[in-house]
């Protein structure tokens, strides 16, 4: 039929098709017009007051977005919404340590591809400030510094010293080398590259900021250098050739005219806009007020400031890669990382979202993008656990058991290719013949099941120093699982983040000797070798702590739902061999972001590691449940 088209008709098709692909192709690159005429031979400069791109004026409207919060196939769409709320600018930060989990072994793929990530910012037309670190913070354990470096115990991170050099210098022959073709003068996103991250208030190591800029020149970085501090690191944190930029919440005219009498003639930039607060374990979950951010923004836009919201969208901690706080005492993050956020954990537009787009609708020459659509949310049938297999018949399953006279910290046990443990728990036995006053001394790190012959006779955490073991006659098994609960992410604790077992147990004043230490990282090996272990249908009274099996079915495409364990006490949840993170009863967070594409269509596996307590039975429901409010 097509070919006995008349001749005149034909033409009429071609120039219908020819419209069409035209039109495609603009509405492709219409986020992009102005790249494409840009000067890439000028990047980012400091002209007076003001930022200047490719020789013409510009301001940052920045956002923080983590990928490695943000299920890979979700970070389209993050982008996308940041888009549509008026910014220009995503800011990254990179993990060290879950970009090189050993020293011999580098991941940069499928949740890690950081190159793809950019690529994905250039498509959507956002400019990229890189933060690569070395140590980036972001609420990460040990800050995104990787655990193996701890296996040094005169290792002093973030500083000259030279243990500590060479592994960055290693990372950065690794990870430099994959960015370089980004850089804006090459055709790429990214704008601007900040050095370390809250240096300043850090400071004790004067060398140490220099040698970082120098090594990030020799590997190829042309673009604007940076740093970033709040009040009380602005003196120290600073190097010359870099532009120092300002960490706030809400707007403080002493930090402004301060860095404006050692930085004079520069634009001001704030680099890290609170636009909320991680939570805690145990405590409450925390709320910035929209109206109060909203005028915090406001304000640094009329003062002629460019802004990152820190953050737009903070996505979830899953497995176990959540930081803590050290003071006033130790807690650790919960596994949400919603940071009341403009877009929220799962990726719902917030009352900030709508008052931000309006508000930076202002700032844009351009009319913004439609926002994109929802994601439907799901409330499935519960999942009933099936199956039970209790620590003790697990452990013939796990790593192969190290002993040693003395007890010895998770990062320097002979597992995982020399690198140790990094995250989990490990099990810590030795054999006593008399009962007594059981003293941790402050070296449980960092929470303690304690166990005499597989019966549980209470926990060491924080303040609680000292148990009671019962008398008995004969040897008796003696058993402690430690939980790695998150190093601290931020401040002068930071060499002090070993896990597990880090000094002398007592036992009425005299050294525990003689361990045995089994380490339980779960991790997909684990699982795999768990597998062939003796599962077992639950009985009425099962054994904890222990291994609970199910199934989620899904009827079609996966859809995004929460995780309720009402019934519950503490442990970790696995899907599809995806650890989800930790939950607990102490709060605030009540329920657990599951991304749809972490399930498939069909059948789906469910794993919960309980420690105390449970009900065989997993809820589902459509909507978040983050625990009680205060406002910061």
């Amino acid at each position: 039929v097509v070919f006995r088209i008349r001749r005149d008709h034909r033409r009429r098709y071609i120039i219908l098709f020819l419209s069409l692909a035209c039109f495609i192709i603009y509405r492709h690159f219409g986020g992009q017009s102005g790249r494409l005429r840009i000067n890439r031979a000028i990047g980012l400069r400091v002209n007076s007051s003001q930022f200047t791109l490719g020789g013409e004026q510009f301001c940052i409207l920045g956002g923080s977005l983590h990928y490695f919060r943000v299920p890979r196939a979700y970070w389209k769409d993050r982008m996308m919404k940041m888009k549509a709320c008026g910014l220009n600018t995503l800011t990254v930060d990179v993990p060290w340590s879950l970009h090189q989990p050993e020293k011999e072994e580098f991941s940069f793929q499928e949740g890690h591809d950081l190159e793809s990530f950019l690529h994905l910012a250039t498509e959507v037309g956002l400019w990229v400030i890189l933060r690569p670190g070395p140590y980036v913070g972001s609420d990460l354990d040990l800050g995104g510094l990787p655990s193996w470096l701890l296996r040094d115990k005169e290792m002093r991170l973030r500083t000259t010293y030279p243990g500590f050099l060479a592994a960055v210098c290693l990372y950065f022959n690794n990870l430099i080398p994959k960015v370089m073709p980004f850089q804006f003068k090459k055709g790429g996103p990214i704008i601007a590259v900040q050095v370390e991250n809250k240096y300043g208030s850090h400071a004790r190591d004067g060398k140490y900021m220099s040698f970082l800029k120098e090594a990030l020149l020799e590997r190829g970085i042309s673009e604007l250098l940076l740093t970033s501090d709040y009040h009380e690191g602005l003196k120290y944190g600073g190097i010359e050739g870099a532009l120092r930029a300002l960490n706030l919440q809400k707007i403080n005219y002493d930090d402004i005219r301060y860095l404006k009498t050692v930085q004079s003639n520069s634009p001001m930039l704030v680099m890290e806009l609170w636009t909320g607060r991680s939570d805690g374990w145990g405590g409450l979950h925390h709320s910035f007020p929209a109206e109060d951010l909203v005028a915090v923004v406001r304000e640094a836009l009329r003062q002629g400031m460019s802004i990152n919201l820190y953050l737009f969208h903070g996505g979830t901690n899953f497995g176990f890669i959540n930081g803590a706080m050290a003071n006033p005492s130790y807690k650790a993050l919960v596994t949400s990382y919603d940071y009341d956020a403009p877009l929220s954990e799962a990726g719902e537009y917030t009352p900030k979202f709508h008052l931000l787009r309006d508000l930076l609708s202002r700032f844009n020459s351009e009319t913004l993008p439609v926002m994109p659509s929802l994601r439907w949310k799901e409330e499935y049938e519960p999942a009933i656990m099936f199956q039970h297999l209790s620590l003790w018949d697990a452990l013939p399953y796990t790593h192969k058991p190290f002993k040693s006279k003395l007890p010895v910290n998770m990062e320097n046990l002979p597992v995982n290719n020399g690198n140790g443990q990094a995250y989990g728990y490990t099990l810590y036995e030795t054999v006593i013949i008399t009962g007594g006053f059981l003293k941790s001394g402050h070296n449980i790190k960092d929470r303690a099941l304690v166990f005499v012959n597989q019966s549980f006779i209470g926990i060491f955490y924080q303040r609680n120093l000292e148990l009671a073991v019962s008398d008995a006659k004969g040897k008796r098994t003696l058993s402690l699982l430690i939980e790695n609960c998150g190093r601290v992410h931020y401040g002068k604790e930071m060499d002090d983040q070993r896990k597990g077992i880090v000094g002398d147990i007592l036992l009425n004043n005299v050294p525990l000797r003689d361990f045995t230490i089994f380490s339980l990282d779960m991790t997909s090996d684990f699982f795999d070798r768990l597998y062939s272990a003796p599962w077992k249908f639950p009985p009425n009274k099962p054994s904890f702590p222990g291994f609970f099996q199910g199934r989620i079915f899904v009827n079609g495409y996966p859809s995004d739902t929460f995780i309720k364990l009402p019934g519950w006490s503490k442990g970790v949840i696995f899907i599809n061999g995806q650890n989800i993170g930790r939950y607990w009863d102490a709060g605030p967070q009540q329920a657990l972001f599951l991304p749809g594409p972490f399930l498939n269509s069909g059948m789906n596996q469910i794993i919960v590691f309980e420690e105390a307590e449970g009900d065989f039975k997993i809820q589902f429901e459509d909507s978040p449940d983050l625990g009680m409010t205060v406002d910061i």
